[in-house]
């Protein structure tokens, strides 16, 4: 008897091991393709991105905020967008209204609207910069250059650039492009040009110490003929003074005082008798 039972107990052992050497890769597999299937069926977009939904190559027209997103295995994919700003450096040559050649640098700063990622994704793809935006940043440079004269362009800076944004933001917006700033980074001319604004600063700095030395001249002439006619003026006072002074009877005093007791002498004419005083 504990034979029988030594001999069936080996063979349900047997059994069981053969059993458990099939089944159990198949459970593994089935774990693993449950695992994989729960994996595909999420996605994260990451901070400052939005993300696009792309189904059997058919793109949503909805888009996905950041955050974990579920999608259909296999069947849907999740593209992501970058939306924050980006910073764009443009290098290009433009003509003045008074055809100078002008060459630009400009720094543009922009990002992809969040609400518009899916058409940015669909209608021009991953590579918008080289495809949309930076040919028409060149675009507009030129058309704007076009409108100011060479010497505007250095003094009127700040009304380009703001003329750049507009009308960049025109072209770009409804493609779902924001410029959010334009800076110039630096206007360069001609050296021709150069040369003829560096001689008309010397013309001008030259014209100026003429006119200040002119006026310089004049203040002093001035203060010359300021200096003669209060002279004038003391003088005329005091011959004023001394007229008013002069009556007869100090007339007569100074006649005595100066007199040495010699008798007046008298010489006479045609026009009558005149004393002389010793």
């Amino acid at each position: 008897i504990v034979g029988i039972v030594l001999i069936i107990a080996a063979i349900v052992i047997r059994i069981v091991v053969e059993l458990t050497s099939k089944i159990l890769p198949i459970g593994l597999g089935i774990i693993g393709a449950v695992i994989l299937l729960f994996s595909s069926s999420f996605s994260i977009v990451q901070p400052g991105h939005t993300g696009v939904v792309v189904t059997m190559g058919s793109v949503s027209n909805s888009t996905l905020q950041e955050g974990v997103c579920f999608k259909i295995p296999f069947i849907q994919s999740i593209q992501t967008i970058d939306n924050r700003v980006v910073k764009l450096e443009v290098q290009t040559e433009a003509c003045s209204s008074d055809l100078q050649t002008i060459t630009s640098t400009l720094a543009v700063n922009y990002r992809v609207d969040k609400q518009m990622s899916n058409y940015v994704f669909k209608n021009i793809g991953a590579k918008y910069e080289d495809v949309l935006v930076q040919p028409i940043v060149n675009e507009v440079l030129k058309s704007i250059i076009a409108k100011y004269t060479a010497e505007q362009s250095i003094t009127k800076r700040s009304d380009i650039s703001e003329d750049l944004k507009t009308d960049m933001n025109k072209k770009l917006n409804e493609n779902g492009i924001i410029v959010e700033d334009v800076n110039i980074v630096n206007f360069s001319f001609s050296e021709a040009y150069n040369d003829a604004i560096e001689a008309k600063q010397v013309a001008e700095q030259n014209l100026l110490t003429a006119k200040t030395q002119q006026e310089q001249k004049i203040v002093e002439a001035n203060g010359e003929a300021e200096q003669v006619r209060i002279k004038a003026e003391a003088q005329a006072n005091a011959n004023s003074l001394l007229n008013n002074s002069l009556t007869d009877n100090v007339i007569k005093k100074l006649m005595i005082d100066k007199w040495n007791g010699i008798a007046p002498t008298y010489m006479g004419g045609e026009g009558g008798l005149s004393m002389l005083m010793q």
